[in-house]
């Protein structure tokens, strides 16, 4: 809930207009936790270099109160706020989306004739725009040169990719089309957010012809203007466009990079054409393109899918030998396929491989462990794994600890089971009613007698 800078604050701001060159007088009451720990402040003429003591104890703060409150109380021990004062404020505020604090402080700064940067600006545009607040994104834009600040197309950009991201491509438009009535003109990022936007909408025509407008207003695109075009096509099964779009990029000698041919290699193998991805990864470097990690994992998966997943391993090793350090996505390509086809004691030795490279494992690949060793049946295994997912900080699925749960109770470790139930109390995890009925229902159909059910009754009272 979004509280208003009260008007005894507003009354105290604005009544100083100048930098105090004495030491303020010490505050008659203790300060409280979020008030700075010295009750003086050094003169306001600091070196470059210098911490600004405002600005360290803001830091501290959490809620957007708290922050009111110290910038007041600096302001009554005569500390002269300044624009770096300002802005981490308005930063601060503007996270914690308690817009109306913004406009206020923003008041402030106009009435005493701060320059702002325009970095200030688009920062709270695109909090705008993450709050789904177009029109103050728009309003905000629109009188940023009455804070004496010099609108450049950095900040057009910011609100054109606002309004794209909000569905609003008919008005980001609007503004690319208007640009020159601001005296700003529109270049590649603009029309490439706008490319963005229509390919988004699967509007290829309407793509189309923001492309060709770039070109009538001689903007060179860019490989990413090729690359989005390019990953449209492949994505919509015409890869022969796609290829034609590459040699135009020869043409324009706008040099395509690891993605472009990523995106080409990705699409031949959606059409079942593997080899011919393969030669293009080798083709590339004749283009002046070293193959790079997207590539090879674009290759992988491929195998991965179709069952090869020995071939996989062997491209691995050729990167190696191409001195190509394989990354953690790389990794967990092999190890959700080596888990998927129940080589679950593979996929831990690649685990244990990535570590020792120096590689950290992520959430996905734990949870992809902890799921294989369960399919498989190998509950101390996976309950293993999951001590080592919680000491990294990760969390598995609430489905990976309704497996481990019913696998451990099954195999009569009572003690594990409550154990896994309690990391999900702990971290406020829910099986759900939907879950919860599969485990109980699950284990009386299958009970021979072993006591299953009556061993889940009694985790659940535990």
């Amino acid at each position: 809930m979004h509280r208003r800078l009260s008007s005894s604050v507003l009354t105290t701001i604005t009544s100083r207009h100048h930098y105090h060159t004495s030491q303020p007088a010490k505050p008659t009451k203790k300060p409280n936790s979020h008030e700075p720990k010295t009750t003086t402040h050094k003169p306001t003429s600091r070196k470059p270099w210098e911490e600004i003591p405002f600005l360290t104890d803001l830091k501290q703060t959490e809620e957007t109160e708290e922050a009111l409150s110290l910038f007041h109380h600096y302001q009554k021990t005569g500390f002269k706020h300044d624009y770096p004062s300002y802005s981490s404020l308005i930063y601060k505020l503007a996270k914690s989306r308690d817009f109306h604090a913004v406009e206020q402080i923003l008041s402030l700064l106009r009435h005493r004739n701060v320059r702002c940067r325009e970095s200030l600006f688009m920062a709270l545009i695109q909090h705008h725009g993450k709050a789904n607040s177009v029109d103050k994104a728009v309003d905000l834009f629109i009188k940023m040169t009455s804070f004496d600040c010099v609108r450049t197309i950095q900040s057009l950009n910011t609100l054109i990719n606002v309004l794209v991201d909000n569905n609003e491509l008919e008005k980001a438009k609007t503004f690319v089309d208007g640009a020159k009535d601001m005296g700003l003109c529109p270049n590649s990022v603009s029309f490439n957010v706008l490319i963005k936007g229509f390919l988004e909408k699967c509007d290829w025509e309407g793509a189309r012809e923001v492309f060709d407008e770039m070109l009538e207003r001689e903007v060179q695109p860019t490989v990413v203007t090729y690359n989005s075009l390019i990953g449209f096509l492949c994505r919509s099964n015409d890869v022969g466009k796609a290829k034609s779009l590459l040699e135009d990029m020869m043409v324009k000698r706008i040099r395509p990079n690891h993605v472009t041919f990523g995106l080409l290699m990705k699409g031949l193998c959606c059409e079942g054409e593997y080899n011919e991805a393969k030669k293009l990864m080798f083709d590339m470097e004749y283009r002046g393109c070293k193959p790079g990690l997207v590539n090879y994992g674009v290759l992988m998966s491929d195998l991965g899918k179709r069952g090869k997943i020995d071939e996989a391993k062997i491209l691995l090793s050729e990167m190696k030998k191409r001195r190509i350090k394989p990354d953690v996505v790389i990794y967990n390509i092999l190890v959700n396929h080596l888990c998927s086809e129940g080589r679950v004691p593979e996929a831990y030795r690649t685990l244990m491989e990535m570590q020792m490279k120096g590689c950290k494992p992520n959430a996905a690949t734990y949870r992809m462990m902890v799921d294989g060793f369960c399919r498989v049946g190998d509950f101390d295994s996976a309950l293993s794994i999951l001590n080592a997912m919680l000491a990294s900080r990760h969390s598995p699925t609430p489905a990976t600890f309704v497996c481990l749960v019913d696998g451990l109770i099954r195999g009569g470790n009572l003690d594990h089971a409550c154990f896994v139930l309690e990391v999900m109390g702990k971290k406020n995890l829910s099986f759900g009613s939907g879950a919860w009925g599969n485990l109980v229902s699950g284990l009386c159909i299958k009970d021979d007698g072993g006591g299953c059910f009556e061993a889940l009754s009694e985790v659940i009272s535990t």
